[in-house]
C-alpha cells in the first residue's frame, strides 16, 4: 500500500482493513475494471478509495500541481456525494490530492471556477456532471478512473441516460469500478456495455444480510402506528436515530409530531433546500437533533455517527429499499436495530418483503407506557453520575437540600425534573384492535315544512341543503330527509331547530327569492321518488326507491316473446312499387344516351354477367327479411324480421351457405383481352362485349391515377 495512504489510515484508527477493503486491493486487480458488490456499511469509500490509488499515483506517493481530474466519482445523491469528498479528502491529503465537488443545489460558477484551478479528483452527481461536460468546464481527456458508488440507486432514479453520456466521453482507456449493495440485471447489462473483462468482487457469501443488525417486525394497532414510533424511541433512547417515510408529506407530518412531543428532530427530504439538507445533517453529526426523519432518496448512502436505530414508518417499497435503509446502521461492525412498523393491513406485505430479503425478523409489540417507565428507572440508576466525585460546590448544595427537606422529597423532586424533560409514553392498543363500527345515531322527534319549489323548478337536494344552512342558521345535523316533489318539496328538521328556522326566515318564511317555507301540521304524505333525488334521514343522499325496477329480480312474462311491429299511422307510407323485371339482352343493346355520345366502352362492361332473379326484378335475388308487414316501417326503424347477431350475406336467404367465386372458364385464360392489363399499357385486343350487363353511369370514362 502507498505510504502515505497507510499514515492516513492509520491516524483514523484503522487497525484492520474490512473484507471488501482487502478484495478490492489485492494486486491482482491493480489494473481490472471491478464490479464490486458488499453490504451497506462495509466501508466501500475508503474500498474504491484505496483501489485507484495505484491509478493514479503509479510508483510515486504525491500527486503532481492540479489540473484535468484524474478520477471522476458519480453518487446518486447530494448528501453522498459530499460525503464521499470528506472520505477522500482525509484519505489523500498526505498524498497532496485537490478533490471538487459538482452537485446540484449549489452555484455553478463556483464549482467551474474550482474546475478551472485544477483538481485531482472529482465528486458529483450525475446531472451537475453532465452539464459542466456539455459546457467544456470539466475536461475529461486526462481521466484515468471512474467510480460508480451505489449504482444501482442511480439507474433506478432514472440517471442511466446521463451514465451512458459521461462513460462515452471518457477516455477508452480508463478503468471503470462500479460499487453497489445489490447488483440487479440492470448493473449487470451496464457493466458489460461500459467495462472491460470486469472482475467482480463480492464480501457477501452465504452469511445472512446485515448480521450486525437485529430485525424487529412491530406489530401495532391500526391507529397507534406514530404512537408505536414514539414509544420505540423512547424506549431505546439512542444517541441518534433515523425513521424513514415514503413520501415529502409524511415527512413533514412526523416531523411536525415529533417535535410536538419534544423530540429534537430534523427531516431530510427533496423538498428542501441544499442548504437546509447539509444544517439537517450538520445538526445530526453535532448532537443538537438526535432524530431524523427521511425519504428513501435523501438519505441514501448517509453515515451518521453513532447511529444504532431505524425505524420503518412506512414499509419499503422493495427488498433493495430495506437493506438500504436498514445498512445506515450496524456500520463497521457496530450493533444496531431495524424496526419495522407493521399495521394489522401490512402484515402480509411484510411477510412477502423480509421473506425475499432472506431476513429473519422477531415479530414484537410495541413497548408499553409500563415497560418506558421501568427503562427509565434503570437508565437512571445506571447512570455514571452517580459514581462521580462530588465538587464543594455539589458537597455545599445538597447539605442545603437536606437541611429543607427530607431525602424522599429531595430524590421525588429529581425524578419529576428527570421525566419532565422526556416525552411522556403513550398508552397503545392491542395490535389486533378493530376500529369501532361508526354509529349512526336517531333523528329524533322533527318537524316537517314545505318549501315552494320542486322538480318543475328543477330543485335539488345538493343545493337546498346549503341555501337550508345558510338561510335558517343550521347546521347539517338539524337536517334530515329532503324529499323533491313535482311542484314542492318537503324537509325535516328537529324539533330543537324548527323555531329558530322560523324565525331566521322572518314573518314571510323566505329562504331566498321565490322560495318560501311554511310549517307542516304533520308528516306529509311524500309520493315515491324516481331517480334517487333527496336526502334520506340519515343525512346521506338516497330518497324512496321504492318504484325502482333495478332490484326486481322476477323474470318478465313476455320475456321470451319477441317484440311485435307496430304500426305507425302518423307516419305511414305507400309500399314501394316493384321494380321492373330486366328487359331482355337485346332491348339493352341500344340505350337513350347512345344517340348522343355513341355507345358505351365495352372496358367498363363487367367482366361476367350479373345474376338474376328467376321472379324478375333486382339482379341478386330479393331483399332478405321479405316485404314489410302491412307496407308500414316497423317499430324502431330497423327492418322487421332482422334477427340479431349481424347482417347476412347480401342476396342470401337465412340459414343458406354462401357460394365462393365461380370458376373461370379455360377459354377465359386463354383469351388475351381478359387478362389484368396496368394501368398505362394498351390492352392485349378489344373486350367483347358482355349484352347483359349494366353499362357505367354517365358513360365517360373515370380518371384513372398514373404511376409515379
Amino acid at each position: 500500500m502507498i505510504p502515505t495512504l497507510s499514515a492516513a489510515l492509520a491516524e483514523r484508527g484503522y487497525d484492520t482493513l474490512t473484507p471488501v477493503q482487502e478484495a478490492v486491493t489485492d494486486p491482482e486487480l491493480e489494473s481490472s475494471d471491478l464490479l464490486v458488490s458488499a453490504q451497506t456499511g462495509s466501508g466501500k469509500t475508503v474500498g474504491f478509495g484505496l483501489a485507484i490509488a495505484t491509478t493514479l499515483l503509479g510508483t510515486s506517493d504525491h500527486f503532481g500541481p492540479a489540473a484535468a481530474p484524474l478520477a471522476l466519482v458519480i453518487a446518486p445523491t447530494r448528501e453522498l456525494a459530499f460525503q464521499v469528498m470528506r472520505e477522500l479528502s482525509w484519505l489523500y491529503a498526505r498524498a497532496g490530492a485537490r478533490v471538487a465537488s459538482c452537485v446540484g443545489g449549489m452555484d455553478m460558477r463556483d464549482e467551474r471556477r474550482t474546475l478551472e484551478r485544477g483538481a485531482h479528483i472529482v465528486v458529483g452527481t450525475p446531472g451537475r456532471l453532465r452539464d459542466h461536460i456539455q459546457r467544456g468546464s470539466l475536461d475529461m481527456s486526462a481521466l484515468r478512473a471512474v467510480v460508480l458508488d451505489e449504482a444501482d440507486e442511480m439507474l433506478d432514479l432514472g440517471f442511466r441516460e446521463d451514465l451512458e453520456f459521461m462513460l462515452g466521453e471518457a477516455p477508452e482507456d480508463r478503468r471503470t469500478l462500479m460499487f453497489s449493495a445489490t447488483v440487479p440485471p440492470m448493473i449487470a447489462t451496464l457493466a458489460k456495455q461500459y467495462q472491460r473483462d470486469a472482475r467482480r468482487v463480492s464480501t457477501l457469501g452465504g452469511a445472512q444480510q446485515h448480521a450486525d443488525i437485529a430485525y424487529q417486525a412491530v406489530r401495532v394497532a391500526q391507529s397507534d402506528s406514530e404512537h408505536a414510533i414514539f414509544n420505540i424511541l423512547r424506549y431505546h433512547e439512542s444517541e441518534s436515530a433515523i425513521v424513514f417515510a415514503n413520501t415529502r408529506a409524511a415527512v413533514s407530518h412526523l416531523t411536525a409530531r415529533l417535535a410536538n412531543r419534544g423530540f429534537a428532530v430534523v427531516s431530510l427530504s427533496g423538498e428542501l433546500s441544499q442548504t437546509e439538507r447539509t444544517h439537517a445533517l450538520q445538526a445530526m453529526r453535532d448532537g443538537r437533533a438526535r432524530i431524523c426523519v427521511a425519504t428513501d432518496v435523501a438519505a441514501r448512502g448517509i453515515d451518521l455517527p453513532n447511529l444504532n436505530l431505524v425505524i420503518h414508518a412506512d414499509l419499503p417499497t422493495n427488498t433493495e429499499s430495506l437493506l438500504h435503509r436498514s445498512g445506515r446502521t450496524g456500520r463497521a461492525g457496530r450493533k444496531g436495530i431495524s424496526a419495522l412498523i407493521v399495521p394489522p393491513k401490512a402484515v402480509k406485505k411484510a411477510e412477502r418483503t423480509l421473506k425475499w430479503a432472506k431476513i429473519n425478523a422477531e415479530w414484537v409489540t410495541a413497548p408499553s407506557a409500563e415497560e418506558i417507565l421501568q427503562r427509565d428507572e434503570e437508565r437512571l440508576l445506571n447512570d455514571p453520575a452517580w459514581t462521580e466525585p462530588l465538587s464543594d460546590d455539589q458537597t455545599a448544595f445538597a447539605a442545603k437540600l437536606l437541611a429543607q427537606h427530607s431525602p424522599e422529597a429531595v430524590a421525588a423532586a429529581f425524578l419529576r425534573l428527570y421525566r419532565a424533560k422526556r416525552s411522556a409514553p403513550e398508552e397503545l392498543l392491542p395490535p389486533d384492535t378493530k376500529a369501532p363500527a361508526r354509529e349512526h345515531k336517531a333523528f329524533g322527534p322533527s318537524q316537517w315544512f314545505a318549501l315552494s319549489v320542486g322538480q318543475k323548478d328543477r330543485a335539488e337536494a345538493r343545493w337546498l341543503l346549503p341555501l337550508l344552512c345558510r338561510a335558517g342558521n343550521l347546521d347539517k345535523s338539524s337536517i334530515g330527509a329532503i324529499r323533491v316533489q313535482d311542484s314542492e318539496t318537503f324537509v325535516e328538521l328537529t324539533k330543537a331547530s324548527a323555531d329558530g328556522f322560523q324565525s331566521a326566515l322572518g314573518p314571510d318564511g323566505t329562504l331566498e327569492e321565490g322560495i318560501t317555507a311554511r310549517k307542516l301540521d304533520s308528516a306529509p304524505n311524500i309520493a315515491p321518488q324516481k331517480g334517487g333525488q333527496g336526502r334520506g334521514p340519515k343525512g346521506g343522499r338516497g330518497g324512496d326507491r321504492s318504484d325502482d325496477r333495478r332490484h326486481d329480480r322476477k323474470p318478465r312474462a313476455d320475456a321470451s316473446a319477441p317484440t311485435a311491429p307496430r304500426a305507425r299511422d302518423d307516419h305511414a307510407k305507400p309500399a314501394p312499387a316493384p321494380k321492373p323485371a330486366a328487359a331482355p339482352a337485346e332491348a339493352a343493346a341500344k340505350l337513350p344516351y347512345e344517340e348522343a355520345h355513341g355507345p358505351a366502352k365495352a372496358k367498363h362492361a363487367p367482366a361476367r354477367a350479373e345474376k338474376t332473379d328467376a321472379r324478375g326484378g333486382k339482379p341478386g335475388g330479393s331483399k332478405f327479411g321479405g316485404s314489410k308487414p302491412g307496407g308500414a316501417k316497423p317499430a324502431g326503424g330497423k327492418p322487421a324480421g332482422k334477427p340479431k347477431g349481424g347482417k347476412p350475406p347480401f342476396g342470401k336467404s337465412a340459414g343458406a351457405k354462401p357460394k365462393g367465386k365461380p370458376a373461370r372458364s379455360g377459354s377465359d385464360a386463354r383469351d388475351s383481352s381478359k387478362r389484368f392489363t396496368p394501368p398505362g399499357k394498351p390492352a392485349a385486343g378489344p373486350r367483347k362485349s358482355v349484352s347483359a350487363s349494366r353499362p357505367s353511369k354517365g358513360g365517360n370514362e373515370p380518371p384513372r391515377r398514373s404511376k409515379r
